[in-house]
């Protein structure tokens, strides 16, 4: 049987819902400190140097976040007895 829920929520109400932290000032502080950063970048080459300091392990890093979020959805639909993660797997 196969059951599908739509809800209709704005983001807020969807971080509430799912229980995660209000990062509202954490991200103002990161996007002043990244809009500061990309004002003083005057042409590519600084503009270059500024993006390998934000990512500095690159596509380990993107490749890390991917599955640190994989593991939140399947830990947040562990609950339900769907585990997305291991689909692959069964």
């Amino acid at each position: 049987m196969k059951v599908n829920v739509e809800l209709e929520c704005s983001p807020e109400e969807a971080r509430r819902f799912l229980g995660l932290p209000d990062v509202t000032k954490a991200n103002d502080v990161y996007v002043d400190a990244l809009t500061r950063a990309m004002q003083g970048a005057g042409n590519f080459d600084q503009l270059n140097e500024l993006t390998k300091q934000i990512a500095p392990v690159g596509q380990f890093g993107l490749k890390m976040f991917q599955q640190f979020m994989e593991s939140g959805v399947a830990m947040a639909m562990s609950g339900s007895g769907q585990n997305p993660a291991r689909k692959d797997r069964e």
